[in-house]
């Protein structure tokens, strides 16, 4: 576990990520984070939730109409 101290920013509030914490996440300056609220707290992760949701989504019905989208394709 690692602690990690909020700092001023302005007139906001922010955290320094370690760029160790940053590598192990594959993420670099300018990506966007994404924080959501999970039973056991928050989380910060750089997947997009909706999206992940959403090509879900997409994938079931691909899986359904492969036969209409192959030949769509041809």
């Amino acid at each position: 576990m690692k602690s990690l101290k909020l700092n001023r920013i302005g007139n906001s509030v922010g955290l320094v990520l370690p760029k160790e914490i940053l590598a192990r996440m594959r993420v670099a300056e300018g990506d966007t984070l994404y924080l959501t609220e999970s039973p056991d707290g928050y989380r910060l992760t750089p997947f997009d939730p909706e999206f992940a949701e959403q090509m879900e989504a997409a994938e079931a019905v691909m899986r359904r109409r492969r036969d209409a989208l192959r030949e769509l394709a041809k």
